[in-house]
């Protein structure tokens, strides 16, 4: 049953075995492959960057660094470091990686050109999460960028629906079930974001991912690849 207004409960993971955590992990990943994490990810990073472009990106709650594998794959040019405050988390992660605090980043003021995270806002309260973007905006050079779960129905059945098909781990199933009720509609991602001092964000609708993507410009105009196109076009 989904609420009309978030609900926050701890998750097993914080507590399950180190065997079970690598597959919950593993799951993540493959959630993220076959659906829709990637595709949304690399469409938002295409609004700012080309394919053979050159940039530094952090991404924090990175778990596996999943996210900054796919990056690297479709940015070669990329440099992502992953962060998490697990670092036994990031065992499979690619170097450069580390353990810290989110709500306390170890970067000077926009030491990165884009600051991100997968799945990771859900997990606070509307408070933090407003900590949390004001201090993604401090260290981000040209927009901080998120991608998290739409609120409802759908996603809240996916899981159990499809665990017959995939394999899916019982914690995998049971924790997706309470992210699914602590998530977002879109007004109130926008909301948090613009509490927290992103003027310019937008929050876009992934379906038929139930995806939620926010893109928050920090920079100068002209950072993103949208803006340098049009500007080169009215020369």
């Amino acid at each position: 049953m989904v609420d009309s207004e978030r609900i926050i409960e701890p998750e097993l993971l914080d507590h399950a075995a180190p065997e079970d955590v690598r597959e919950i992990l593993k799951d993540l990943a493959r959630l993220n492959r076959y659906f829709g994490g990637y595709r949304v990810l690399r469409n938002i990073l295409r609004e700012f960057v080309g394919a053979g472009d050159s940039f530094s990106l952090l991404d924090v709650g990175a778990a596996s660094g999943d996210s900054g594998a796919a990056i690297r794959r479709s940015f070669p040019r990329a440099a992502v470091v992953s962060l998490d405050r697990q670092f036994s988390h990031l065992g499979g992660a690619a170097q450069p990686k580390l353990a810290g605090d989110a709500f306390h980043l170890p970067f000077r003021p926009a030491s990165f050109d884009f600051v991100f995270c997968s799945l990771f806002l859900h997990h606070f309260s509307n408070d933090e999460i407003v900590e949390l973007l004001r201090g993604f905006g401090r260290v981000a050079r040209r927009a901080v960028l998120a991608i998290d779960l739409d609120r409802g129905p759908f996603a809240f059945r996916f899981l159990p629906a499809t665990t017959w098909l995939f394999g899916w781990n019982h914690i995998f199933v049971h924790d997706g079930k309470i992210s699914v009720q602590a998530a977002f509609k879109k007004e109130e991602l926008l909301g948090l974001a613009r509490c927290a001092g992103l003027a310019d964000a937008r929050v876009a609708i992934h379906r038929p991912w139930a995806r939620l993507s926010l893109v928050a410009p920090v920079g100068a105009p002209g950072d993103r690849l949208s803006d340098q196109i049009a500007i080169s076009s009215q020369r």
